[in-house]
């Protein structure tokens, strides 16, 4: 009889697991790629991001630059709801409860100033101790981005240039 109780929870445990797991990467499967940038979204579950706007419309992106520009593009809608991901978790959390890390010697998605997020502020502190950086809030974070869009686009033009020229292209 402890048998199959045992084999019973394990089989619901396996599948209550699988389950969790499609929950969290649900906006990846809605969202495969970048709007902006075309990048797999997948590879970048630690920096993603999905902006839910009034009108229902929800747009999953890659990192908080390309939010920061569909934001500005979409500047007629109001966000309801700005999910991030959790860079150690990778589980999407609210952007603006989140502590933020800006800066630090790990390179950025999409920017030369890194800006991660983190559900826990003592996840935060732990990754400034080994990677440098500032402790932030959503509303510095997103304002950074702002600041850092001409820089970002033009290393992010200068990056694809780079690439079409080692494949042979213009």
């Amino acid at each position: 009889m402890k048998r199959v109780v045992s084999l019973i929870l394990f089989v619901l445990l396996l599948f209550g697991g699988f389950a969790l797991l499609q929950a969290v990467d649900d906006d990846i499967v809605k969202h495969p790629t970048c709007k902006y940038c075309q990048m797999d979204r997948k590879a970048f579950n630690f920096s993603r991001m999905l902006v839910v706007y009034d009108d229902g419309h929800e747009e999953g992106v890659c990192s908080l630059h390309c939010a920061a520009l569909d934001m500005a593009i979409n500047i007629d809608k109001a966000p309801v709801k700005i999910l991030v991901a959790d860079y150690n978790t990778k589980k999407l959390i609210d952007a603006e409860r989140a502590y933020w890390v800006i800066g630090g010697s790990i390179k950025g998605v999409m920017t030369k100033r890194a800006k991660w997020a983190f559900e826990k502020k003592e996840d935060a502190l732990a990754f400034i101790q080994r990677n440098g950086g500032k402790l932030g809030n959503f509303e510095e974070a997103i304002k950074a981005a702002y600041e850092d869009m001409y820089e970002d686009t033009k290393m992010i033009r200068e990056r694809r240039k780079m690439k079409r020229m080692q494949k042979g292209g213009n």
